[in-house]
């Protein structure tokens, strides 16, 4: 049976984040995944996390100069050094929290700088993982749609597969999540067969509307049935925005995974 983690940056927003973690506890979540939480005290976010005995499985890097148009640093050709402070700043939070992983965002790349931000992308993306390495830490990798995201220089689940095996790091994994994946190629369970063996985290919302995973064109029991019968082992994250209050809301467990 699937084992979903509530993504704090999304589910449960009415409230401050620490009191998220347990919201997210009283709701029957076991993990917890963030996505930029690093205005509340590291440790204090592990004191709760702690009480209420959830496991935190990743945070996002920052982005950058978020007001400027910046989504992520690390396949920025002239912002290496940015890169370096950035990571190191995740990697603090999250040794200190006790998170497994680390969202590595590539950035936005004009169509001009394409070859040399692959080429930015893949020794930030070595340095980042010999770092993480140390602390045990895994670094993950997300596909985003034109939409959603215009300009986002990982775009495609080969793209990223092809940018793993350059990296040459087994600590370099790929993060599934289907409402992109949808979004830009579709096709998902063929996806995510030919591509298991890299898949370190999933996360799910609806498409087109990112709401509850209860809706709209992608059939999400279908895609759970197909991760059991292939052995994933790993979380899938509930990364989808409410459509009122996120208790309300969580129907969808028991209706599509077979959860009590």
């Amino acid at each position: 049976m699937p084992r979903f983690s509530a993504n704090l940056g999304f589910l449960f927003s009415d409230r401050p984040e620490i009191e998220r973690v347990a919201a997210a506890a009283s709701c029957g979540f076991k993990a917890v995944e963030m996505h930029w939480p690093y205005h509340v005290p590291a440790l204090d976010m592990r004191e709760a996390l702690a009480a209420h005995k959830l496991t935190m499985l990743g945070l996002n890097m920052p982005v950058g100069n978020a007001p400027a148009g910046d989504f992520g640093l690390a396949a920025l050709p002239s912002r290496q050094n940015e890169f370096q402070n950035a990571l190191v700043q995740a990697l603090s939070y999250g040794s200190t929290i006790r998170a497994s992983a680390i969202h590595c965002l590539a950035g936005i790349v004009s169509p001009d700088d394409r070859a040399a931000a692959e080429r930015t992308f893949i020794a930030n993306l070595q340095m980042a993982a010999d770092r993480a390495g140390e602390a045990d830490m895994t670094i993950l990798i997300e596909p985003m749609n034109r939409r959603d995201r215009p300009g986002y220089f990982l775009q495609h689940v080969e793209q990223a597969a092809a940018i793993i095996g350059q990296a040459e790091r087994r600590n370099i994994r790929l993060m599934f999540d289907c409402y992109h994946v949808e979004i830009t190629q579709g096709d998902l369970i063929t996806r995510i067969k030919t591509h298991l063996d890299l898949i370190g985290h999933v996360q799910i919302a609806a498409v087109p509307s990112r709401a509850e995973p209860d809706e709209g064109e992608v059939n999400y029991r279908e895609i759970f049935q197909t991760l059991d019968s292939l052995g994933y082992q790993g979380w899938i994250g509930a990364e989808y925005k409410p459509r009122g209050r996120t208790e309300d809301g969580l129907g969808w467990l028991s209706e599509l995974s077979g959860r009590p």
